[in-house]
């Protein structure tokens, strides 16, 4: 246990800072709010107390968090378009706390969307979380994306190829990737100690993707919704344990 008991101090307190920066910012993301003034409030929010925005000039990205909307599958950018009634935002932070990285997104309703998307976030949402309940020591990577692929499926939904979660610490992207497909008992076995995000994006019609010219903006190639949930877990000696859970016990929309 002591191997990581410090790294898991220091995951709790960077994953507890980008949720708590999600909380946060649940009061600001409706109608008639740019995505731009989203990443602002973001960037001194967590400036404020005492981290930084790893997306904040990686790779050459300018802002502070991705805004992925309606059929925007991950890596938006913010900018001067404004949130209008029915559309749905992922909003994906990763705080950086004495050299440690918690890394979440969530899912936005604003004000009143079809109840194909209200769908679609919920299965989305389900299936982050049927993954992170089987987590434990002996269990295989495999065993996540097929808990999250057979799920979906089964509502009629794509799991994305493209994109994956990954190993996170003292590193933002580090080894092994997660898949959010495969089958059972492949891959890399699970042992104690072990930290990365599980971050599911799932589209309403088929899975292909395309990258945009801006060269971050990945969206659905036949422009159906998308959505996604992020967690950055750890796992203990007998089970897991989630650094980015809400201080205010939101967990989907509506957040209230």
């Amino acid at each position: 246990m002591s191997d990581y008991k410090e790294k898991f101090e220091k995951m709790r307190v960077a994953g507890k800072l980008a949720s708590k920066t999600l909380d946060m910012l649940t009061d600001y993301i409706k109608p008639g709010v740019s995505t731009d003034r989203i990443d602002k409030v973001a960037y001194e929010f967590i400036k404020d107390n005492g981290g930084y925005s790893a997306p904040l000039f990686y790779r050459g990205f300018e802002k502070s968090l991705c805004t992925s909307l309606n059929h925007v599958v991950c890596h938006g950018i913010p900018s001067e378009r404004i949130l209008e009634d029915g559309d749905a935002v992922n909003v994906d932070i990763t705080a950086v706390v004495d050299n440690y990285y918690g890394d979440t997104s969530r899912m936005y309703e604003i004000g009143n969307v079809s109840v194909k998307a209200k769908n679609l976030i919920e299965a989305t949402y389900d299936s982050l979380m049927r993954a992170v309940k089987i987590l434990k020591p002996g269990k295989k990577l495999g065993d996540i994306g097929y808990e999250i692929q057979s799920y979906v499926e089964s509502k009629g939904y794509a799991v994305v190829r493209d994109f994956c979660g990954h190993g996170i610490s003292n590193v933002f992207h580090e080894p092994p990737n997660i898949l959010h497909y495969g089958s059972k008992n492949t891959g890399k076995e699970l042992t104690p100690g072990m930290t990365f995000t599980i971050e599911p994006m799932i589209n309403y019609g088929k899975f292909d993707t395309k990258v945009l010219n801006d060269g971050w903006t990945a969206v659905t190639k036949d422009k159906s919704l998308s959505a996604q949930f992020e967690h950055t877990v750890g796992i203990t000696e007998d089970s897991y344990e989630i650094f980015t859970e809400s201080g205010k016990g939101y967990t989907r929309p509506p957040y209230n």
